[in-house]
C-alpha cells in the first residue's frame, strides 16, 4: 500500500461517497486509476465494507453502554463470540486481558433494554460476572484513524 493508497482510504473514511473524480483530484489520479485502486484495495482486504453512520437517537437507541463480562469456566468462546456477533444491540465486542474476557459496546433504546440484555446473557449462561459502564456523553467517535502522512 502506497502513500496514494492511504490518502483514498483515508478520503472514504471521511465521505464513502466521495466522487472518484473528487478523490483522484485529491491524490493527483484519474477516476479509472482511483476506481481501480478502490478495487484492489477491495480484493486485498485492505477496505472490508462501504457503509453509513447514522445518529443513534434518531434511530431511537441513544443509550450506549459498555460492558466487561467474565465467561464462565465451561463456556466456549465461540459460543459467546456467536452470540454477541449476532446480536443487534452489541455494535462492537472485543477479548481483553486483565481480569475480564470481553468488553462489549452495545446500544439500547433506555435503561431497560440493559437489563434485558444482562438478563438474557445469563439465561444463556453465557456471563459468570458483569460490570455495566454507561456512558453519559460521546465526546468523539469514529471507527477509522485518519493517516497523518
Amino acid at each position: 500500500m502506497d502513500t496514494s493508497d492511504r490518502k483514498i482510504i483515508d478520503l472514504l473514511a471521511e465521505d464513502a461517497r466521495r466522487s472518484l473524480a473528487s478523490i483522484g483530484d485529491v491524490v493527483g489520479l484519474s477516476p479509472s486509476a482511483v476506481n481501480e485502486r478502490i478495487r484492489r484495495l477491495v480484493a486485498s482486504g485492505a477496505i472490508k465494507r462501504f457503509t453509513l453512520e447514522v445518529d443513534p437517537a434518531a434511530l431511537g437507541l441513544p443509550i450506549t453502554a459498555f460492558m466487561l463480562v467474565t465467561l464462565p469456566q465451561d463456556t466456549e468462546q465461540a459460543a459467546f463470540r456467536d452470540y454477541a456477533e449476532s446480536h443487534p444491540a452489541v455494535l462492537e465486542c472485543h477479548h481483553v486481558t486483565g481480569s475480564w474476557s470481553y468488553m462489549l459496546k452495545i446500544r439500547t433504546a433506555d435503561l431497560t433494554g440493559i437489563e434485558t440484555f444482562l438478563a438474557d446473557l445469563k439465561g444463556e449462561r453465557l456471563i459468570a460476572r458483569s460490570e455495566t459502564m454507561i456512558a453519559l456523553s460521546t465526546a468523539s467517535e469514529r471507527s477509522y484513524v485518519i493517516g497523518t502522512d
